[in-house]
């Protein structure tokens, strides 16, 4: 990442290879965007396999680069204007229980029987079998829990027969952790709460508190590529670094353990919230990555767009900072050193939004 040594560096690198899941050893490169990590995998799995299809979700964000943007596919415009995607890439839809697009439930479609869901399966019986040839796919990219596509938390089995279906064919794993990483859910990585182990994970926004820094990590055996096969100019700048490592000594002090514990107190708000007002149709989230989904319609779910855009707006008003993402879907994810005052004022602002949105 830099052509002069500084002892910074290979440290953060080897805390890394530490938190990574999987126990085999791991080597990192270093860049300044989630944009540059998830190419940087990209390019490893292209390296390692010599294949060159993958293979990603509807309503994912993996960046808006050329190569990045091939692989997202969260909204039309971000796309729109920029001709065909460079990387061959093969969407399907994300696990989303609460809007199965299969019209299935955990139930019914394999989620708790040792096959696994069907939204899983379908690589396996469906693209494998029509659209990608298993021995040209490079790899499968997947945000642990969806970010951008409505904060969507998936069964772990899903995960789980990714990691599989892949291991069967000589496929790579991409994780892309960018949102969901660095203590946001209530682990170091979310990839932890699934048991899940990727081949390669993509790691930046709150790996540096802000700063410019983003991360691949990679099985040793796969990041085997010569010196010079792949850099950037500014990736792992000392400064950079220096916040990253300040910043994991913090996670690892208690902001960790304390995103898991506040994540559940808001949960247990929201959930509270939902019982008392129609417009939520569903709570969900790991941690302090938390997600409200409204609705005008509990029944038939019909999206409430312009009501959670009307929320959005009300929040603000009242000192409160939320976003969008999804269809109807209002996010949480709020600084990992917030308190309980601040969560309260949350979930009771929350409240009297939404009593004003009802009347």
């Amino acid at each position: 990442a830099a052509d002069f040594y500084y002892p910074q560096l290979p440290a953060l690198a080897e805390k890394l290879n530490q938190l990574a899941p999987g126990e085999a050893p791991k080597r990192v490169h270093f860049g300044n965007s989630g944009a540059e990590a998830v190419e940087g995998a990209v390019k490893v799995a292209f390296h390692a396999t010599r294949r060159q299809k993958l293979i990603a979700f509807f309503g994912s964000f993996h960046g808006r680069t050329v190569g990045a943007l091939s692989l997202t596919a969260s909204k039309a415009k971000q796309r729109a204007g920029f001709g065909r995607q460079a990387l061959d890439v093969t969407h399907i839809p994300y696990a989303n229980c609460y809007r199965c697009p299969y019209h299935l439930t955990p139930e019914t479609c394999g989620a708790f029987e040792s096959k696994g869901p069907h939204c899983a399966r379908v690589v396996e019986e469906v693209l494998f079998r029509t659209t990608v040839p298993p021995e040209e796919c490079a790899a499968i990219v997947v945000e642990p829990v969806q970010g951008e596509g409505g904060y969507l938390v998936p069964p772990p089995s899903f995960l789980q027969t990714l990691r599989s279906i892949a291991d069967r064919y000589g496929v790579l794993v991409i994780a892309d952790e960018v949102q969901c990483g660095m203590g946001r859910t209530g682990r170091m990585y979310a990839s932890e709460h699934f048991d899940f182990v990727p081949d390669l994970l993509a790691s930046a926004k709150g790996i540096a508190s802000g700063m410019p820094l983003s991360v691949t990590i990679a099985r040793a055996d796969l990041m085997n590529w010569t010196p010079g096969a792949h850099a950037s100019t500014f990736g792992g700048n000392p400064v950079a670094i220096a916040a990253a490592l300040a910043t994991i000594e913090l996670l690892e002090g208690g902001l960790v353990a304390r995103a898991a514990e506040l994540g559940d107190r808001l949960l247990d708000g929201l959930r509270e919230l939902q019982r008392k007002h129609a417009l939520i149709g569903d709570v969900r989230g790991k941690g302090l990555m938390l997600a409200m989904e409204l609705v005008k319609d509990r029944q038939t779910k019909e999206p409430a767009v312009e009501e959670r855009d009307r929320f959005e707006l009300e929040c603000y008003r009242r000192g409160l900072l939320v976003i969008a993402c999804g269809v109807s879907t209002i996010r949480l994810s709020p600084p990992l050193v917030i308190d309980e005052e601040q969560c309260d004022f949350a979930l009771e602002t929350f409240d009297q939004v939404l009593e004003s949105l009802h009347h």
